[in-house]
C-alpha cells in the first residue's frame, strides 16, 4: 500500500506530448506509458516520482508552469475529500474514474489546483 495522504504525482501540462516523451528520455532516461493519445505516464524509477504528461486541449490557454498538477494519494478518497471541504477547498473537478483508480481535483485557498487519487476501492 502506498503512504497515506502523501505527494506521490506530478502531472505536466504539454503542448506536444511525443516531443516531451522524446526529451524526458534523452536528458533523464525516462520511460513511459501511454493512455491513449493525450496521456503519458512516466515513473519513480527514473524520475524520483510517479506522474505524467497531458495534452493540453485544442485552444486551451497556456502559461509555463501553471499547468503543473501536483496529486496526493488516499487510502479514503471521500474522507479527504470532505476533509478538503471542511478546510475551504473548493472542488473543481469531482470524482472520476481513470485506468488504475479514481480522484478528484481541488482548489486550496490559496489558488493552487491540487488532486487526490486512490485505487477503485469505493
Amino acid at each position: 500500500m502506498k503512504p497515506d495522504t502523501k505527494l506521490n504525482y506530478l502531472e505536466f501540462a504539454t503542448l506536444d506530448i511525443n516531443a516531451s516523451k522524446c526529451f524526458f528520455t534523452q536528458v533523464f532516461n525516462w520511460y513511459f506509458t501511454d493512455y491513449g493519445d493525450s496521456y503519458a505516464a512516466f515513473f519513480a524509477g527514473e524520475a524520483g516520482l510517479d506522474g505524467g504528461f497531458f495534452a493540453l486541449d485544442p485552444g486551451q490557454q497556456y502559461s509555463p508552469g501553471s499547468h503543473v498538477l501536483p496529486v496526493f494519494y488516499s487510502a479514503d478518497l471521500t474522507e479527504t475529500q470532505q476533509k478538503v471541504i471542511q478546510a475551504g477547498g473548493v472542488i473543481t473537478r469531482p470524482v472520476f474514474t481513470f485506468p488504475g483508480g479514481r480522484r478528484f481535483h481541488f482548489r486550496e485557498p490559496g489558488g493552487n489546483e491540487l488532486a487526490v487519487w486512490s485505487e477503485r476501492l469505493e
